[in-house]
């Protein structure tokens, strides 16, 4: 057989490259060492070409390739990897790339779907849903061993604690000084509806009168007003005769800083009777059982203004209208009548005293004018002479200042250059 073999193979000679492919495919195919060995022995007896030589070392590098693949990728950035020659290259650090690294990445991790986070953004520790999402009502379940059919009717509401005496004073003193400033009834009655007075109730009018008696005689007329819009809509009346009862026996201490306090709470009785806040037998009520003074004193100048109301005078219009809540047209008649009562009397405290009562320090320049223009009006040097004494003691006191002087006298300038300019 070996004979036919070699016939065969003179007979036809078989190219290098053609020996090479068989021997790489019976390498492949063939299981046994014996084989292997004889491959190599050939591969090392450099009887191959240069061409198979390197198809041998492609595939060794092939192979070496998908060893790399098979790594897990989390090894795959600090593993093993292969140079452009086809060299292992070991401790090459590579940035890592897989999911895992990001801190915070709900995004799936499996390299599949759209990229959008889990759950729609309600997934994660410590989540409780999807940012703005509302959950509905939940059915009562009557198996529940917690369940009480009591509570199935309830009705929560919003309870606000009643205020006690201290709270009440830091709350209601702040908003009755504040009216003091601006007048406005209707939002002294929106403020006391939000509070929840309870006992308190009746201590608000007491409390307003108590700062009126140290205020101005405007003060106390915004008092009076104030009262009469509350009585109703915020308080009733027995919470009034509760309040002014408690005036009545507070009058001791109400003289300490105010002396004329029993006149002053008098003549708010009786203009809280005339705006039918109190009932008319509230003063006959207290006769023959009134022991303090200071109380008959009050409930008697009580008495004599609703008797001379009968008569004709006006009780609303007791306290005046101060500032400048009175027309100009007013003041400067009540500055007139101060001057011709002035150069009579010669009394210039008590003119001091009358201008204050006015309450219209921004108004104090009319009444300099009008005292100038009055003495150019005179006759004699009487009127000069009293006008200047009063002026240098307002001067002096600072009831008018000077910037007031000028722009006084600047007035009458005008006024008299234009009288030369007519004529």
């Amino acid at each position: 057989m070996a004979t036919d073999c070699a016939a065969w193979l003179n007979a036809n000679p078989v190219e290098a490259e053609d020996l090479s492919d068989s021997l790489v495919s019976e390498e492949e195919d063939n299981a046994g060492s014996v084989v292997n060995k004889n491959i190599k022995n050939e591969i090392n007896g450099n009887w191959l070409s240069s061409a198979s030589n390197s198809i041998h070392e492609a595939r060794l590098k092939a192979k070496a390739k998908r060893r790399l693949r098979k790594n897990s990728s989390r090894d795959s950035g600090r593993g093993d990897s292969l140079s452009d020659n086809g060299d292992v290259v070991r401790g090459t650090s590579v940035a890592p790339t897989s999911p895992k690294s990001k801190l915070l990445d709900r995004k799936s991790r499996l390299g599949k779907g759209r990229g959008l986070p889990k759950k729609g953004g309600a997934g994660g520790k410590g989540v409780w849903g999807r940012s703005g999402e509302v959950y509905e009502q939940q059915a009562v379940d009557q198996k529940d061993p917690n369940y009480d059919e009591a509570q199935e009717n309830c009705v929560y509401e919003t309870v606000v604690p009643p205020l006690d005496e201290r709270d009440f004073e830091n709350t209601v003193i702040p908003i009755v000084q504040e009216y003091f400033e601006h007048g406005d009834t209707n939002e002294v009655a929106e403020l006391l509806a939000e509070l929840n007075l309870g006992p308190m109730r009746s201590e608000v009018p007491s409390l307003a009168v108590s700062l009126a008696l140290e205020a101005k005689a405007s003060h106390r007329e915004l008092t009076s007003r104030l009262l009469a819009d509350l009585c109703g809509p915020v308080l009733s009346c027995s919470d009034m005769e509760n309040s002014f009862d408690k005036l009545l026996l507070e009058l001791p201490d109400l003289v300490l800083d105010t002396p004329g306090a029993p006149q002053l709470v008098g003549q708010f009785i009786a203009r809280a009777v005339s705006d039918h806040i109190l009932s008319k037998s509230y003063i006959e009520a207290y006769k023959g059982r009134v022991g303090c003074q200071y109380t008959r004193v009050s409930l008697d100048r009580a008495t004599v203004l609703l008797k001379m109301s009968m008569e004709g005078l006006r009780i609303d219009s007791k306290w005046g209208t101060g500032g400048g809540q009175r027309p100009v047209t007013q003041l400067i008649k009540e500055m007139n009548l101060l001057l011709k009562e002035y150069i009579l009397s010669g009394d210039s405290k008590e003119a001091e005293r009358c201008l204050r009562d006015l309450e219209v320090p921004h108004f104090y320049h009319e009444f300099v004018y009008e005292a100038i223009v009055m003495v150019l009006e005179s006759k004699g040097e009487k009127t000069l002479k009293m006008v200047l004494q009063l002026l240098e003691l307002l001067s002096v006191s600072s009831v008018i200042t000077l910037d007031q002087m000028r722009r006084a006298f600047c007035i009458v300038f005008k006024y008299v250059f234009f009288c030369v300019y007519l004529c």
